[in-house]
């Protein structure tokens, strides 16, 4: 893919899509060949490599006890990058869950959790997103504001695989696709 390129990986319940990403994010080694970033085979690039990619999985990879801000906080922490709280907070009112900011995220539905979870988009700098299944449990509003901010990314330049049975993901710029056949 080439920047400002999208790809989609769709297939049959376990046809292998989450596989495929957890390649890609080099989570599982390929077993035969090799993935490039660059032209350099990501299996050697390590920190190099996951400094540039962004992977949301279809677990929201949230802590349940701590608050939606402190969920942010936590990732921003984790990969090194620097909190900006006001920008946390506006990313949580972007996707439509800054009502519940003080609550732990044990407390929240489903939708709200991968909210919390896709708050993490709102924030450029990781050029390659993997996204397994962004829109499951949200609601038609909150994944058309996941869709404006893949549009968006992809506008600056970025490149995004998504892991999606909808057919409005086809409608992204530089939109490719990839068909996974039938479960073993």
């Amino acid at each position: 893919l080439e920047s400002g390129e999208s790809l989609r990986v769709h297939g049959p319940n376990g046809s292998g899509k989450t596989t495929v990403l957890r390649l890609l994010c080099a989570l599982v080694p390929p077993f035969a060949g090799e993935i490039r970033w660059n032209n350099a085979p990501i299996a050697q690039m390590g920190r190099a490599y996951h400094s540039r990619v962004l992977y949301l999985g279809h677990r929201n990879a949230i802590k349940e006890e701590l608050t939606p801000l402190e969920n942010l906080e936590f990732f921003f922490q984790t990969g090194s990058i620097p909190f900006d709280r006001g920008g946390a907070f506006d990313a949580l009112k972007r996707l439509g869950i800054s009502d519940a900011g003080n609550l732990p995220c044990r407390f929240l539905s489903e939708g709200q959790k991968r909210r919390v979870a896709l708050a993490r988009l709102v924030f450029p700098g990781r050029p390659l997103w993997i996204l397994d299944e962004p829109c499951a449990a949200l609601d038609t509003e909150a994944a058309g504001e996941v869709f404006s901010l893949i549009g968006a990314h992809l506008r600056r330049g970025g490149i995004a695989v998504l892991a999606s049975p909808r057919d409005d993901v086809s409608g992204l710029p530089g939109g490719r696709e990839f068909w996974l056949g039938r479960p073993c």
